[in-house]
């Protein structure tokens, strides 16, 4: 049974929302990025996607170092309605599918990070393969993350094949849907062999591919080979995109918002089009994670307020096209998960879910996103159950209304014993992690703090979690695509 959370909408009695631009806003932000798509356009970094622009209008004008690509509108705009509005994000089980529909709200794990606070020792040290399987098989346990994205970065793998090694380790641990790098289209090739070696084989895989394939242009206004290559080679093996501008207000961006907007977006469309072109239908994630420069520090801020702001006008742009929408957001510069962690991931998480962003990650990031954290991850996902609540808002039915419960009670009288709070007493928030008890509650129970009773929960689940179970001959079929491909590359003796 496939899965679908609460609305954000301003106008809708379905929840609490967040407007961000008026339609002649967008209609403006859109025109502007057409103009860039057409002068200045985009720097392309692929003959094959220059060739593929120019065989269907655009004007190329090739380089040393690539081509500029120029985009006529009228090309632009058909090829957003050629992509789905809306996505089914397929799990190994098919009852973990994520339906993608408008506004419809999720947090997910942090991504791509290089460093981990070790669950044992709590020290810092460099991400592993083992870090993959067990970030995957606790996120397979948290019921409210409902898609997962590659949380490291596996750094005793090969460089060369390592986006192959920490798909293998993740499907090992996790039957939900998978948001991962490929770095190549080689790499994209053997993924699809593997994905398909836990589904019962390719055709199956193309029904339902279980994984989804990132892609980052490169700011400003540049689509690199890699990111071209992996584009095309995903739209031809019928795997879905999630593009994610990271552009720096300030540095690679404008240092005004609505200017990194406008060539985010023009970065993102330009993607999109080469998606369609190469075959139509390709399902295509609008994505965002552009931050600014701290001018006063001379570093890139997932903290600040910002990330938020830009992760709003980004949903409001996917909303705007019809686009399925996965933002950045929930995330801190702090190194430790202290009281700076929680002000700033809330700030951007809940803005990002009022703008109705299908998929907000950031859970677990700490340090500029460098380095992943098992404490912040529970701790998020506490603060993404509120934020959910939040979203879901206050319903106005006659029920809610409550005037014959009301009555019924009359003044100086109480509500605790009523049917009617017993039928809705389960739709109030509880906490499982936050405490709300007496202070001489938590005393007798070792005054534990937020942080330790975090860590004790993640250790728990890695100690108590099972996933679903591979098909038989799966993880055999698995290691045998990365011996093979490996041995090709010389990376095996």
């Amino acid at each position: 049974m496939t899965k679908k959370n609460m609305r954000a909408g301003v106008q809708a009695i379905s929840g609490f929302g967040l407007n961000a631009f008026s339609q002649d806003e967008l209609n403006t932000i859109h025109d502007a990025t057409l103009e860039v798509l057409q002068d200045p356009g985009l720097m392309v970094e692929s003959d094959e996607a220059m060739e593929i622009f120019h065989g269907c209008g655009a004007r190329v004008e090739r380089r040393e170092d690539g081509g500029v690509v120029r985009l006529p509108p009228y090309l632009v705009e058909d090829c957003i309605r050629l992509a789905p509005n809306i996505v089914v994000y397929h799990g190994r089980d098919p009852r973990n599918d994520f339906v993608a529909e408008p506004k419809r709200v999720t947090l997910t794990n942090a991504g791509c990070c290089v460093k981990i606070v070790d669950l044992l020792t709590l020290d810092v040290r460099p991400t592993l393969k083992r870090d993959c399987e067990d970030i995957g098989r606790l996120c397979d346990c948290l019921e409210e993350i409902e898609i997962f994205e590659r949380p490291c970065v596996p750094t005793d793998a090969p460089r060369e094949t390592y986006p192959v090694h920490a798909l293998e380790a993740i499907l090992r641990n996790t039957s939900k849907h998978v948001l991962i790098g490929a770095d190549n289209p080689e790499n994209l090739r053997r993924m699809v062999e593997v994905a398909a070696a836990c589904v019962g084989g390719i055709d199956s895989f193309r029904r339902r591919p279980i994984f989804t394939a990132t892609v980052c242009p490169t700011s400003p206004l540049s689509l690199g080979p890699d990111c071209c290559d992996v584009v095309i080679e995903a739209a031809r093996q019928g795997v879905g995109l999630w593009c994610i501008p990271m552009a720096l207000a300030g540095a690679t961006a404008t240092a005004t918002l609505a200017g990194t907007l406008v060539t985010t977006n023009a970065e993102q469309l330009g993607a999109l089009v080469l998606a369609q072109l190469t075959s139509k239908g390709t399902p295509f994630a609008y994505g965002n994670t552009s931050i600014i420069m701290d001018m006063t520090m001379g570093v890139g801020s997932v903290g600040a307020p910002e990330l938020g702001v830009i992760s709003t006008g980004a949903a409001k742009l996917a909303q705007y096209y019809r686009l399925p929408c996965i933002v950045g957001s929930g995330m801190s510069d702090s190194k430790i998960p202290d009281a700076q962690v929680g002000y700033e991931s809330a700030v951007s998480a809940l803005t990002a879910a009022l703008a109705g962003a299908n998929v907000i990650f950031g859970l677990g990031g700490l340090d500029q996103l460098l380095t992943f954290d098992y404490a912040k991850l529970i701790m998020d996902v506490e603060m993404g159950r509120m934020i959910t609540r939040v979203v879901r808002g206050i319903d106005v039915t006659e029920d809610a209304l409550a005037l014959d419960v009301i009555r019924q009670v009359g003044p100086g009288r109480e509500y605790m014993t009523h049917d009617h709070t017993y039928h809705h007493m389960r739709e109030l928030s509880r906490s499982r992690l936050f405490d709300r008890s007496t202070r001489d509650v938590w005393e007798a129970a070792g005054e534990k703090d937020v942080l330790t009773r975090a860590y004790e929960k993640a250790r728990t689940i890695l100690g108590d979690h099972r996933p679903a179970p591979l098909p038989e001959g799966a993880e055999e079929a698995m290691r045998s695509v990365i011996e093979s491909y490996e041995g090709e590359l010389g990376l095996r003796k």
